[in-house]
C-alpha cells in the first residue's frame, strides 16, 4: 500500500474507532468502492479490508443515521452560499466545523431523524449531507478544523426549512365495532420501542382485508392506523409512511 493510501488507512481506523462509518475516495471524491458509501463501515478489519483492496487517499464517511452525523456544506466559490452565511451564522450553535479543500465549511451536527439530502435549497451553494449521502473528512487529509467541539443538534429553526412537512392523515370518520378491529388498533397503540413500526405495518396488512370486505373505508382504515402508532410514539410522518406502506402491501393479500 502505497504511503498516501497507509496514511488514509490510519486516519480511517482513528475515525471510525470513533462512530463514523467510513469508506475511501480517491483524490477527486470519488468513491474508491462499488458501492460507495453503501460500503461504508465503523468495523475496524472491515475498513482494512476496504483500503487493502481498492485503496483510497480520501476518508470519506456514510452521513445520516449509519453515522449519526450530517454535514451542512458551504461552498465558498458561491456569493449565495457566503452571503446566507453571512446572514445566519449568528443564529448556528457552536459545533464541530472543517475547512474543505475548496476553501467552503462543513458544518457537523448530530443526525436528526429523517433528514435527507438536498443542493442548494438554503440558497445557492449550500448543500446537506443526510441519510443516503456522503462526505469526505478533510481533517483526515490534514485540513484545519475549525472547531473541535463535538457536533451539535441542528437548530430548530433551519430543521424547519430543510424537511418537508409531513402529509396530515386522513380525517377519522367512525369507528366500526368490530372486535378484531379493536384489538388490532390495542396492539399497535402498546406496541413497544423496537417494534412500533413492525407491529404498524403488520396491522395496516390487516386492516387492508377489512377494507376489501367493505367494513371500514381506506380512509377510515388510515387515519385509526395512524393514530394507534402515534399512540404508541412513533412520529407523525413514520406513522403516515408505515400505515400507507402496509396498506398499499395488503391489498395483495
Amino acid at each position: 500500500m502505497q504511503g498516501s493510501c497507509a496514511q488514509a488507512l490510519k486516519a480511517a481506523l482513528e475515525l471510525a474507532r470513533t462512530g463514523p462509518a467510513v469508506f475511501p475516495c480517491k483524490s477527486d471524491k470519488r468513491p474508491c468502492t462499488p458501492h460507495g458509501f453503501y460500503d461504508a463501515s465503523a468495523d475496524a478489519e472491515t475498513v482494512q479490508a476496504l483500503w487493502r483492496r481498492y485503496g483510497g487517499t480520501l476518508v470519506a464517511i456514510r452521513t445520516g443515521a449509519a453515522s449519526g452525523i450530517d454535514v451542512l456544506d458551504l461552498d465558498a466559490k458561491h456569493r449565495e452560499a457566503n452571503q446566507w452565511w453571512a446572514e445566519n451564522r449568528h443564529r448556528l450553535p457552536t459545533t464541530r466545523t472543517h475547512r474543505t479543500r475548496s476553501g467552503g465549511l462543513h458544518l457537523i451536527f448530530t443526525h436528526a431523524q429523517g433528514l435527507r439530502c438536498s443542493t442548494s435549497k438554503l440558497a445557492r451553494g449550500i448543500d446537506v449531507k443526510g441519510d443516503d449521502g456522503c462526505a469526505v473528512w478533510w481533517p483526515a487529509s490534514g485540513l484545519p478544523i475549525l472547531h473541535e467541539g463535538p457536533p451539535a443538534p441542528w437548530p430548530s429553526w433551519l430543521l424547519v426549512q430543510l424537511k418537508p412537512p409531513a402529509p396530515p392523515p386522513p380525517p377519522r370518520l367512525v369507528i366500526p365495532d368490530d372486535r378484531r378491529l379493536r384489538q388490532l388498533l390495542r396492539r399497535v397503540a402498546t406496541a413497544h420501542e423496537g417494534e412500533r413500526n413492525a407491529i404498524t405495518y403488520w396491522a395496516s396488512r390487516r386492516f387492508a382485508e377489512m377494507v376489501a370486505t367493505g367494513l371500514i373505508s381506506t380512509r377510515e382504515a388510515e387515519a385509526l392506523i395512524i393514530d394507534a402508532a402515534m399512540a404508541a410514539g412513533l412520529p407523525r410522518s413514520e406513522a403516515i409512511a408505515t400505515a400507507r406502506s402496509g396498506m398499499r402491501s395488503g391489498v395483495g393479500l
